[in-house]
Formats: C-alpha cells, sequence, structure tokens
C-alpha cells in the first residue's frame, strides 16, 4: 500500500488515541483502524484503564457481515501492541488468534515489557509487521508515557502567571490576581489531563490553595505538596482529604543533596507519570535550574504590577505554542532542542 496512505490512517489512529486522554493513564493512549481494500471497516480506542485496548475495541467494533474479511486486512496501531498480561490479554495474541496478516506500527512501545516483544510475536506468527509511520507524532501524544518509562520520571510541565512587566506576585510574595477567568478554566482544564499537581512550602501557605479542577469537568490530579517542615496547617484545604495527597517532608529528602531530583525518584516510584508545578517562583526556579522540565506554560496577564516578586528565570527555550485566553497570553514553550 502506498506510504501516504499508511500516514493517512495512521493519521486516523492518532485521532482515535486522543479520545483516551486523562481517562487512560498510566496506560498509553492508542488508536486502532482496519483496513480492507483502502477501507476502514472497524475502529478504536483504549477508553478507560484497565478495559478493553484500542486493539480490541477495533476487532469488537467490525460489522457482522464484514467479519469474513477481517483475515484479509490490515491493523494500523499508534503503538506497538502489547504482548504481556497486565490488565487485559496481550493484544499481540488476539491479532495472530483473528488471522489478520499485516499489521502496521505508529511506534514501538519502551515500557520494559513490551519493549518489542509485541512485534517479535506478530513476526513469528508469520504477520508482516512494518513500523516508523508517523513515529514522531504517535510519539507526541504518549510524551508522558514514553518520559516516564525511558527517563525514570515524571513528565514535568512548570505553570506560572506573570504580570506583563515580568512579575509573579507582589513584593512580599503575596498573591495578586494576574490571569483572568478565561484563563483560569484553561489551568483547570490542563490539570485534568495530568496525574498529579505540584506546589512548594510558600504557596501553600500564602494562597491556601484547593488544587483541584472546580472550573473544568474531568479529575482532580493527585496533589503533591513540598512541606519539608510540616508548617501547612492540619486545617488548610490540602489537608481536607478532598483528594489523593502527598506530602514531602524533610523526612522523606537528604537536606544535602538537590531537592527535585528526589522528589522525582518519590514520585516516580508512587507511579505519577506527569506532574504540573504550579510553584511557587523558588520552586519553579529549582526545576529549571536542575534542566528537569519537559514544557512550560506561562499566562502573561494585562496589568503590569511596578514591583514585585520576579518570574523564573527561563533562558534559551523553544515556542511551541501561542494561545490567547480572555484577552491574557499563553506561550507554551519546550525546550531549546525541541
Amino acid at each position: 500500500m502506498h506510504s501516504n496512505l499508511h500516514e493517512i490512517f495512521m493519521q486516523r489512529c492518532i485521532s482515535l488515541s486522543l479520545n483516551g486522554e486523562g481517562l487512560v493513564a498510566p496506560n498509553p493512549m492508542v488508536g486502532a483502524v482496519l483496513v480492507h481494500e483502502g477501507r476502514i471497516i472497524g475502529e478504536g480506542f483504549h477508553r478507560v484503564y484497565g478495559e478493553a485496548h484500542a486493539e480490541v475495541n477495533c476487532i469488537n467494533s467490525v460489522e457482522p457481515e464484514f467479519q469474513e474479511l477481517i483475515p484479509r486486512s490490515t491493523m494500523y496501531v499508534s503503538l506497538e501492541p502489547c504482548s504481556h498480561h497486565g490488565k487485559t490479554p496481550p493484544c499481540a495474541d488476539l491479532i495472530v488468534a483473528r488471522n489478520i496478516p499485516e499489521v502496521v506500527i505508529g511506534c514501538v512501545d519502551s515500557f520494559s515489557k513490551v519493549a518489542g516483544r509485541g512485534i517479535k510475536r506478530l513476526a513469528e506468527a508469520g504477520v508482516k509487521v512494518s513500523t516508523g509511520i508517523l513515529e514522531k507524532e504517535c510519539r507526541a501524544v504518549n510524551r508522558r508515557f514514553f518520559t516516564f518509562h525511558e527517563q525514570q520520571r515524571p513528565y514535568v510541565i512548570l505553570k506560572w502567571a506573570q504580570s506583563p512587566d515580568g512579575f509573579i506576585a507582589g513584593v512580599t510574595g503575596a498573591p495578586v490576581r494576574i490571569s483572568g477567568p478565561y484563563a483560569d478554566r484553561l489551568v483547570h482544564q490542563w490539570r485534568s489531563r495530568e496525574a498529579g499537581i505540584m506546589v512548594g512550602t510558600q504557596t501553600a501557605l500564602k494562597d491556601n490553595p484547593r488544587l483541584s479542577t472546580r472550573l473544568w469537568p474531568g479529575k482532580s490530579p493527585i496533589r503533591i505538596v513540598l512541606d519539608l517542615e510540616e508548617k501547612i496547617p492540619p486545617h488548610f484545604h490540602l489537608h481536607d482529604g478532598s483528594v489523593h495527597t502527598i506530602f514531602i517532608t524533610g523526612r522523606e529528602v537528604d537536606r544535602e543533596q538537590e531537592l527535585v531530583p528526589q522528589v522525582m525518584a518519590i514520585l516516580h516510584a508512587a507511579s505519577v507519570q506527569s506532574v504540573i508545578v504550579e510553584g511557587g517562583a523558588n520552586l519553579l526556579q529549582q526545576f529549571i535550574n536542575n534542566g528537569i522540565w519537559d514544557e512550560m506554560r506561562v499566562i502573561t496577564g494585562q496589568q503590569p504590577l511596578g514591583n514585585g516578586l520576579r518570574a523564573p528565570y527561563t533562558g534559551d527555550v523553544a515556542v511551541l505554542e501561542k494561545l490567547e485566553a480572555g484577552g491574557d497570553q499563553v506561550v507554551v514553550y519546550g525546550r531549546e532542542t525541541a
């Protein structure tokens, strides 16, 4: 089949996979389509963690009158089919059992329990396997999953709001209203997509935040609070038990060592696949200085402050995306090499 058609069907897999955003973690988002002579006869995606994978849903979606075409069709899938027993049986075995003769894969799964084994299982059964179709795009969809398994740490998003003249808070570090209601809703949407949300002690003490997604439908992430001196009062929102909360205190870290790498190790051990760090300025700067971050999302409000606590210094970063939210400017940055 012409490579352009391969890319068209793989793009459909990517589009399908995104329907699982915020619902399948810590599993990856995956889409699959089944194609017979250039026509899609089935498609599916991984809907909810612990339930059927994309390949299963794809095969199950084929109408009864087209079932006989399955052994003469090509399956496209955005990520290598699994070959191990987890919450569900191996998808590679299902593909072999249904006599699907060809599988086109977007990217290889680097998770240690898969890592090429799915491809090997298919090839040994005589299935024709192609890989690397829209590989960069397929990896980007699951950048949190890949970062977690390949770098042994969560995917890190640094987020802050700053005034047009570059301040993040008032002179004493006191909270100042910088962004508007549209940007607030956007931030809550961002939160709903991540496994964890983190703040430092000073932000927790000054803001008494809830760190929830009350302005956007969806689950609230795990709250992660750096409280090395255990200063946060028990009546604060972070102690209310409404959301699973991890308090990292001086008992969990070595004060003589860099804090951020230790925090990353704690969160990796707790299977937190991604985290959005919402302050304060000192904590954000520590992540930047350690080079431990994947995205920065900076909201610039409309009203100058004139003075106050300076926003973090980012150094050389690449602009990935620019948005506008009710008059506030939103810029997403990646690494210079992005």
